[in-house]
């Protein structure tokens, strides 16, 4: 597979979209291709958090989305949201929805993914699946609609593994278009973006009451 070339160009404007706020968080709507922190050379410094942290100086991270991924993401504002949060995250009580586009055809209309997923040290960051060695990880799928040699599915990850959602569906046999690091030519030359989008998140607000957000979809 022969990949564009990196180079580092976040969207500008706006500089943040903010679905949400409140005295005790933000819920954020990432685009793509900007980080959700800030990466070590000096060239990648521009982050979603920099941004949201020009102006909200205590806001924190609690989670993150692939530079490619765009969608739905939460920053606490203050220390009892953040151990808050990070407990719910923790514990897996947060529930997220993501939308993707995969290449071909699933066979089946839903399913569940067990594949767990250790680091591929010789060629960080990508993951692979390893039955003997690697940390449990778990995707609910549901096939939404078929066109062509393209699927959109909802997949709901159990667990949070670094590019879990990717790698799940390139073991699945249907990668996700777009993806850099796991699809085939043919899947990766379809599309100008990672076809993966944050849609749906539910977590309890720390003041104790249910919270639901959504993104629209951009692709």
């Amino acid at each position: 597979m022969q990949k564009r070339p990196f180079i580092y160009d976040p969207p500008i404007d706006p500089p943040y979209k903010i679905i949400y706020q409140d005295d005790d968080l933000l819920v954020l709507d990432k685009p793509a291709g900007l980080l959700s922190v800030p990466g070590r050379p000096a060239e990648h410094k521009d982050s979603l958090s920099a941004r949201i942290q020009t102006d909200f100086p205590s806001a924190t991270v609690v989670h993150r989305l692939d530079l490619a991924t765009s969608g739905l993401m939460i920053m606490p504002l203050n220390h009892t949201a953040h151990k808050h949060l990070g407990q719910q995250l923790e514990y897996r009580k947060v529930s997220k929805t993501y939308i993707a586009d995969i290449f071909g055809q699933p066979v089946a209309r839903k399913g569940i993914i067990e594949a767990p997923m250790i680091v591929d040290w010789p060629n960080r960051p990508r993951q692979i699946i390893d039955f003997d060695n690697g940390k449990k990880a778990v995707t609910h799928w549901r096939l939404l609609k078929e066109k062509e040699n393209v699927s959109r599915v909802l997949l709901k990850p159990v667990t949070g593994r670094t590019h879990q959602l990717r790698v799940h569906m390139q073991y699945l046999g249907h990668p996700i278009l777009g993806d850099d690091l796991y699809a085939h030519d043919d899947a990766y030359d379809m599309t100008d973006r990672l076809h993966l989008h944050a849609a749906k998140i539910r977590f309890v607000h720390p003041k104790g009451h249910w919270c639901r957000f959504t993104s629209e979809v951009p692709f």
